[in-house]
C-alpha cells in the first residue's frame, strides 16, 4: 500500500481521540537536532500550549489494525473497513518531513491493539526511537501508552514521549464490560498510576542531576466519551475530579460520541453528536481546576446533570442567592471566582486596580469582567452592579438570553474550551 493511502487510512482513523494537547512540554533546541516544542494538512490537529499558542501536530494511528471488538469503535475487529500499518521509518520519515516543510510542530501517535498491547508498544517504541535517535527530532511528542501494557515497555515510552496518556473512554466498569470486553479498569489504572509515580519520580532525580532523563515532562491526560452510555454529568464529573486527585492528570478530554457504528448497546446512527452536553462538561472541568469548585457543589442527586440553557457557574450562582452579591472592593480572590463573568484573569486585575481606590461598574468593563452576566452578583461601593432589581427567574431568564446568543449553531463542530473562555 502507497505512504499516501495509509496516511489517508490512519489520519482519519485517529480524528475520534480528543486527547491532545501540548501544553506543559518545555524541549529547548539541542545543536544537531531538529524540533522545538516552545516555538491544513492531511493528519495535522491544531491544540494549544499551556501559554495560549496554537500548536499543530501531525495526528495519526500506528495502525487501525485492531485485535479488540470494542462495539463503540469505527476501528474494532468485527468492522468493515480499509486496514494500514505504518512501518517504523515510514512514520519517522514522514514525521520529519511534515517538520520540515513546516506543516507540524509535533507528533500525536496513538494506534490500535495489534495482537497485544506489548506488541503494539514495541511497535511505537521502535518508531519513536528511530524518530529521536537517527532522525534527531526534539519537537513534542505525545503518545498513548495501551492499556495491558507491562510496566517495563511504559517507562520506555515514557522517556521518548513528552506526553503520555491512558484512555479510559467509558465512565463506568459496567459500561466496560458490555462493550469493551477486552479492556478492565485495572488494566487501565494500573499504567496511569506508574506514569503517575514515574512522572514524580523523575522530577527528583531532576533537581539532583540535570542530565537525567527525563519521564514524560508534560505528565498525563485521558479521555471519557460522552453520549455513548447512560452515565450521568455527575457520575463523570466525580470521575474527573477522582482522576485528578488521584493521578495527577493534566488534563481530561470528553468526546461527544458520535455515532458510526449500529449496535443495540449504543446510540442510533441517526443520533446527533451531544456537543453541547460535552461542552457543559469541558466548562465544569475549568471550574474544578482553575475556580476552586468542587464536583459536588456543581451536580447533586437532586441535579444529576447539567442544564443545557445555562452554563454550570451561572446554575451554581442561582442555586446560591445567599452568596451574593459580592462587593468587588472587598471580596478576596476565591470569592471573586465565583461571581458568574469574572475569570481568573479579570479578578487578579480587580484585586490589583482596587488599591488605586474604589472600583465603579464601568472599571469592571475595562477590567474584563462580562458585565451580561456579573452586574446581577455584585455591588461596587455597596450599590448593586445591575441597573434594574430583578427576581431570581428574571435574572436567569436574562442569562438564558445572553447563553442563546453565545452558543454557536447546532451544525457547528465539535466544541472546545478555547472556543470561548469559562467566566
Amino acid at each position: 500500500m502507497e505512504l499516501l493511502s495509509k496516511l489517508t487510512i490512519l489520519a482519519d482513523a485517529a480524528k475520534y481521540d480528543a486527547a491532545c494537547t501540548s501544553s506543559g512540554a518545555r524541549r529547548g533546541h539541542r545543536d544537531g537536532m531538529i524540533g522545538c516544542t516552545s516555538s491544513s494538512v492531511m493528519g495535522c490537529c491544531h491544540t494549544f500550549s499551556a501559554d495560549g499558542r496554537c500548536v499543530t501536530l501531525l495526528k495519526v494511528l500506528l495502525s487501525n489494525d485492531c485485535s479488540y471488538d470494542c462495539k463503540y469503535c469505527v476501528n474494532r475487529r468485527t468492522n468493515d473497513t480499509p486496514r494500514a500499518t505504518f512501518d517504523a521509518r515510514e512514520l519517522a520519515e514522514l514525521t520529519v518531513g511534515f517538520y520540515r516543510r513546516n506543516y507540524i510542530e509535533g507528533l500525536f501517535l496513538s494506534s490500535a491493539v495489534i495482537g497485544s498491547p506489548d506488541r503494539t508498544t514495541e511497535l511505537m517504541i521502535r518508531a519513536l526511537s528511530l524518530l529521536r535517535g537517527e532522525y534527531r527530532f526534539n519537537g513534542y511528542i505525545h503518545a498513548k501508552a495501551i492499556p495491558g501494557t507491562s510496566a517495563e515497555l511504559v517507562t520506555r515510552l515514557g522517556l521518548l514521549a513528552d506526553r503520555l496518556s491512558v484512555n479510559i473512554e467509558l465512565p463506568s466498569e459496567a459500561s466496560l464490560k458490555s462493550l469493551a470486553p477486552n479492556k478492565t479498569k485495572g488494566a487501565i489504572l494500573t499504567p496511569m498510576r506508574q506514569i503517575r509515580d514515574q512522572v514524580i519520580e523523575s522530577k527528583a532525580e531532576l533537581v539532583k542531576y540535570r542530565s537525567a532523563p527525563r519521564f514524560a515532562p508534560a505528565g498525563q491526560s485521558t479521555q471519557l466519551i460522552v453520549g455513548a452510555t447512560r452515565e450521568s454529568d455527575r457520575h463523570i464529573l466525580n470521575l474527573t475530579e477522582s482522576l485528578y486527585s488521584k493521578y495527577h492528570l493534566k488534563r481530561v478530554f470528553y468526546s461527544a460520541y458520535v455515532p458510526v457504528v449500529e449496535n443495540t448497546l449504543l446510540p442510533s446512527l441517526d443520533t446527533k453528536p451531544p456537543l453541547l452536553r460535552e461542552h457543559r462538561l469541558y466548562q465544569a472541568d475549568w471550574l474544578l481546576r482553575f475556580y476552586g469548585f468542587r464536583a459536588s457543589e456543581l451536580l447533586d442527586e437532586s441535579q444529576p446533570d447539567f442544564d443545557p440553557r445555562l452554563d454550570p457557574k451561572c446554575c451554581w450562582a442561582l442555586r446560591h442567592p445567599d452568596f451574593f452579591p459580592v462587593e468587588v472592593g472587598k471580596a478576596d480572590y476565591e470569592a471573586l471566582l465565583r461571581v458568574p463573568g469574572i475569570g481568573v484573569l479579570s479578578a487578579k486585575r480587580i484585586l490589583i486596580a482596587r488599591r488605586a481606590g474604589p472600583l465603579h461598574a464601568e472599571d469592571l468593563r475595562k477590567l474584563g469582567v462580562v458585565m451580561k452576566r456579573a452586574q446581577y452578583f455584585l455591588t461596587c461601593q455597596g450599590r448593586l452592579a445591575s441597573p434594574l432589581r430583578l427576581s431570581l427567574a428574571g435574572v436567569a431568564s436574562n442569562l438564558m438570553a445572553v447563553e442563546r446568543l453565545l452558543l454557536p449553531q447546532e451544525e457547528g463542530e465539535q466544541l472546545s474550551l478555547f472556543d470561548r473562555a469559562v467566566s
